[in-house]
């Protein structure tokens, strides 16, 4: 099982910014991609950022200029960077562990870890 819990969320001004945390706890040895995501009332879940096990990033046209996510593999932390924070910006902000496991003669499965999420709220 793998535990994830972030921080860092809070209310900021438009323009400013946030870092938020993501620390996993657990067995992370079938983990090989972890994703940020966000979701304002009314809204669906909207996938930010992805980092792969290998530094590989991507990112959703809405935030690629202005969101950074990263990893520091020492802590089994990701972190989102947020800048330029926009009123639109505004929703809960989810970590999720994405695998694979391949296990002898059963057939393999994917598996996918949420946190509960930290509020951002950008003022105008």
């Amino acid at each position: 099982q793998v535990q994830l819990v972030e921080s860092g969320g809070g209310l900021v001004q438009a323009g400013g910014s946030l870092r938020l945390s993501c620390a996993a706890f657990g067995n992370l040895f079938n983990i090989n991609v972890w994703g940020w995501y966000r979701q304002a009332p009314g809204n669906r879940r909207e996938l930010l950022a992805t980092i792969t096990g290998g530094g590989s990033t991507d990112y959703t046209d809405s935030v690629k200029s202005r969101f950074t996510i990263s990893r520091d593999n020492a802590k089994n932390t990701v972190y989102l960077q947020m800048n330029g924070l926009k009123p639109e910006d505004t929703a809960v902000y989810s970590c999720n562990a994405h695998g694979r496991v391949v296990a002898g003669v059963q057939a393999p499965y994917d598996i996918d870890y949420w946190g509960r999420g930290t509020q951002v709220t950008v003022s105008s």
